[in-house]
């Protein structure tokens, strides 16, 4: 069963949100003056014509007559079910509410046959349902049959004070109405009535029926359609049901015509003495507080839902710019340690400073995002790191490159130029190092001839001077957590860059330990292991094994660097050892077998990671 969406269904921005609520409320009130389409079904099942075919001729024939056929003055009932053609035949059906007076019905049935064929263009079948009036029309026959497909319910958005037993008054209401009704001769199945129970909220009632069915069909498609009244409407002040064969409504206030002449009798359950003369039309007085009291309280609802939704638009955007504008000055640090050096760049002067990030000039790529070379219109040479918008943690890592490397200045480290944001970019910008990763050099059979013992031990030198200056001379304690070969940068003149601060860690003065939300490493310890590791890649390009070594801080690796007297420890026998086999010597080839020495009484310890 298809729903209308009442005021408290609607899902849509807060602007939007209030004015379908400021509408919807004003829906009884300009039911009067001009009819308030509820809805509309374009029935796909019958398929489509084309625009030039002979039902599309009959169709707009029958309908453009559909209200001068003579069914008027004293005829009037507010039904009409007419046919047109020998091929490709035309049926229409248009129903009135019961308590309608004709030039309204008129009105209502004309908007109808306008509007609907221009919402269901080249379709076969379609029906739609006004407060007032309900059009059908379809190539198949749909008179004298009862069908509840396609069908809508509504209900008020105001609480019943008592649900249980509201709900039960009004099935109760309906039930008895469903049998007036269905009494109702082929010009008119309605009827209308209420519920006045002592101490209980009077409740209205009506129910209908297309005239051309008969009292049974017209009984079991009331009744059918009352049995989903519980799952839909309960709790609520009102609710209506709509079917192409039948529809009922009830409600806490009064949403019908009262007869000004006696037509079919309405039923009146215990009837209260306001509703003793039916015949009597309302007062101008009580006409004009219906109407005048409604608009004047809508207006307000309106005007205050509408101004609070305003509020919240604006309180969101201005959060959103704040958001932004956190990220860009969060570059400087509290305490007024500022770097100078680094500033804010605009996006389309990076953008086309990479050629718009072109992969021609994609450096590398990391986990939070891409590395361009770029150029800016001064000629100097930058790289560009573009945080992935797909990550969400890559914002975080973005402020905390700005708030550390903005911070951190040292020879041996990689120097933050600047940044920009726009919207969700985000892209730091660094100066370009000449000679790419430590890495490149270390695992190229090529580029590995240039490391020299000269170079090893001056790029040692470097990553441990800035290693140094991270956790110890800085104003902050800094650990990297993710030292590698890849993040290391080489200059022109091999000079050791450390970067890639994305996963840095920053510490108070007199803290030693920390939680952190990311496996990356194991703060000191962890550190000074992958120094180690980075110094036997370079001197014999060891690789990821564990190993027997003494305990070395990075002082006494520094110490070491700098000092030719220094005394190492003795080093530890090997359990296995493999030595290649020299063809210059003769006597080497002599031998049986591979030239080993193998200790088959140790046992390898495993050391997990």
């Amino acid at each position: 069963m298809t729903t209308l969406a009442s005021p408290a269904m609607c899902s849509l921005t807060p602007i939007i949100l209030s004015l379908l609520c400021f509408t919807s409320f004003f829906t009884p009130i300009l039911v009067i003056a001009q009819p308030d389409f509820q809805l509309y079904i374009c029935v796909q099942d019958q398929g489509n014509f084309t625009t030039n075919s002979t039902y599309k001729a009959n169709l707009d024939h029958i309908l453009s007559d559909l209200t001068t056929h003579d069914q008027t003055n004293n005829d009037f009932a507010g039904f009409y079910n007419f046919s047109y053609g020998l091929t490709h035949t035309a049926n229409v059906i248009g129903l009135c509410r019961g308590d309608l007076m004709p030039d309204a019905c008129t009105r209502c049935l004309n908007n109808s046959r306008t509007l609907l064929p221009s919402l269901c263009p080249n379709y076969y079948e379609a029906i739609g349902w006004y407060d007032e009036c309900m059009l059908r029309y379809s190539n198949r026959s749909i008179f004298n049959k009862m069908e509840t497909f396609p069908s809508f319910y509504a209900w008020n958005p105001s609480n019943a004070s008592d649900p249980n037993r509201f709900i039960q008054v009004s099935r109760t209401l309906v039930q008895q109405l469903t049998t007036n009704a269905t009494s109702g001769d082929s010009r008119q199945k309605f009827a209308t009535g209420i519920s006045t129970i002592p101490n209980f909220p009077t409740i209205y009632g009506a129910v209908q029926c297309t005239p051309d069915l008969s009292a049974e069909d017209c009984s079991m498609c009331l009744l059918g359609a009352l049995d989903d009244i519980r799952s839909c409407c309960y709790g609520k002040a009102g609710g209506r049901v709509q079917t192409p064969s039948c529809n009922f409504r009830f409600e806490s206030y009064l949403f019908y015509q009262l007869p000004s002449v006696a037509s079919s009798p309405s039923p009146h359950i215990a009837p209260s003495p306001s509703q003793s003369n039916s015949n009597t039309p309302p007062k101008p007085s009580r006409t004009l507080v219906m109407v005048v009291v409604p608009i004047i309280v809508g207006v307000v609802v309106a005007v205050v839902i509408l101004t609070f939704s305003i509020y919240i638009f604006m309180k969101k955007t201005k959060e959103r710019k704040a958001t932004n504008h956190a990220a860009a000055s969060s570059m400087t640090p509290e305490d007024g340690d500022t770097d100078e050096g680094s500033s804010q760049f605009d996006f389309d002067t990076i953008k086309t400073a990479t050629d718009g990030f072109s992969e021609a000039n994609k450096l590398g790529e990391g986990g939070f995002g891409v590395v361009y070379k770029g150029r800016l219109p001064n000629g100097e040479t930058i790289a560009v790191k573009r945080l992935s918008r797909a990550s969400s943690q890559g914002d975080n890592e973005f402020k905390n490159e700005i708030l550390l490397v903005a911070k951190l200045q040292h020879r041996n480290l990689v120097q933050l130029l600047g940044f920009c944001i726009r919207g969700n970019e985000k892209v730091l910008i660094y100066e370009f190092v000449e000679n790419s990763s430590l890495e490149k050099f270390l695992f190229s059979p090529k580029k590995c001839v240039s490391l020299d013992w000269i170079t090893r031990y001056k790029i040692i030198g470097g990553i441990t001077r800035g290693l140094v200056y991270l956790h110890e001379e800085s104003q902050l304690r800094i650990i990297h957590r993710d030292l590698k070969a890849s993040n290391i940068l080489l200059d022109a003149d091999m000079n050791a860059k450390i970067s890639d601060f994305g996963t840095a860690r920053l510490f108070l003065h007199d803290q030693t330990r920390g939680d952190t939300r990311k496996v990356v490493g194991t703060y000191m310890s962890e550190i000074l292991f992958s120094l180690e590791k980075l110094c036997l890649e370079k001197l014999a390009k060891w690789n990821h094994s564990k190993y027997h070594r003494p305990h070395f801080d990075k002082f006494t690796i520094l110490l070491m660097l700098n000092r030719y007297s220094f005394i190492l420890p003795r080093p530890s026998q090997p359990a296995f050892l493999l030595t290649s086999i020299n063809s210059h010597t003769s006597e080497q080839l002599n031998h049986s077998s591979t030239d080993q020495e193998r200790n088959d009484m140790s046992t390898t310890d495993l050391y997990p990671r």
